[in-house]
């Protein structure tokens, strides 16, 4: 099966570029789209203004927020993906050296039927679905973005985890001619991430494809990157070769650099501060506000999905376990 075949949407399933644009009502307003393809990405110009109307149903899942959004602009060329440089706009200059296509992703350890997968496989799960979903980086920074992909746990299902499977462990492509940064050692490569089992299973944790109803950009993880809306940004991990099960805590890219710094949890927590700044407020990037001088607001604990996953760290220190 082609990527093109095994990614296209169903009409209600994504929502049109020209509807985000224009209107603030999209119930009923789903219009047909093209099937995505997994290489390349259009930069038109995104909504000045955009946002959606949602069901009841919709907001206490956390599936949708009607919070406008942020502009693709600022979507693409705002980015921490340090294997194309250390700057914000870094990522969105560099040369388009990334090969999307033909992409496989290892799946090992604790589980019953591991294997090398190809990614038209992997997105065979579950149907593709657009999440608008807040992002908040650890920085202080949040946007918020309408994602298309796939329920992690739709993906994780089919290889078997045991009962020794604890935690998921992701690792990035590491590639010094796909990703010229990485030559050099800001961090040890490659990028890997980790989430607990019930985290990775829970209906929120999402693998995404693209974003604004087009294929993710190099400098947003493409072809294939983990979305977990009430973690830090980080913890989000980009362009996925390999993931693992495995029983103990697995150890992650910025917690190896800094451990006091960056915990393995990194829930989205506005009262526990960075130990260089306060996590309470928030810069939101949206509209025709500047990156430099968008409005500040309060970060929510979890951010704003405590009626989601809250129960998951019941009877926990979230001061120890940052």
């Amino acid at each position: 099966m082609s990527i093109r075949h095994a990614l296209k949407l169903k009409d209600h399933q994504v929502t049109d570029e020209a509807i985000y644009r224009g209107r603030r009502d999209l119930l009923g307003l789903m219009v047909a789209m093209p099937a995505l393809a997994l290489s390349g990405c259009s930069q038109a110009q995104p909504p000045a203004a955009p946002g959606a109307v949602i069901t009841p149903e919709q907001a206490r899942s956390g599936l949708r927020t009607s919070e406008e959004l942020t502009k693709l602009e600022d979507v693409t060329s705002y980015n921490n993906f340090y294997e194309f440089g250390t700057g914000k706009t870094d990522p969105g200059q560099a040369p388009r050296t990334l090969r999307t296509s033909p992409w496989t992703v290892e799946v090992s350890g604790e589980c019953e039927k591991p294997g090398r997968v190809n990614l038209e496989d992997i997105l065979k799960a579950a149907p593709a679905e657009e999440r608008i979903y807040r992002l908040r980086c650890v920085e202080g920074w949040s946007m918020v973005i309408p994602w298309t992909g796939i329920p992690l746990a739709a993906v994780l299902r089919p290889f078997a985890p045991t009962s020794r499977a604890k935690y998921v462990a992701f690792t990035t492509l590491a590639d010094p001619q796909q990703m010229p940064q990485i030559r050099y050692r800001s961090i040890n490569w490659p990028y890997r991430e980790g989430l607990r089992m019930d985290e990775a299973m829970h209906p929120l944790a999402f693998l995404a494809t693209g974003l604004y109803g087009k294929p993710l950009p190099q400098q947003n993880g493409a072809p294939l990157r983990l979305v977990v809306p009430w973690k830090y940004g980080f913890k989000s991990i980009k362009s996925i070769v390999q993931i693992q099960f495995v029983e103990k805590m697995p150890e992650t890219a910025w917690h190896d650099l800094q451990p006091n710094e960056y915990g393995f949890f990194s829930n989205v927590n506005p009262q526990v501060d960075h130990p260089r700044w306060s996590q309470k407020t928030e810069r939101r990037i949206a509209g025709n506000a500047s990156k430099l001088f968008a409005e500040r607001i309060p970060t929510r604990m979890f951010n704003g999905y405590a009626d989601q996953v809250a129960s998951m760290y019941a009877g926990m220190d979230l001061r120890r376990w940052f």
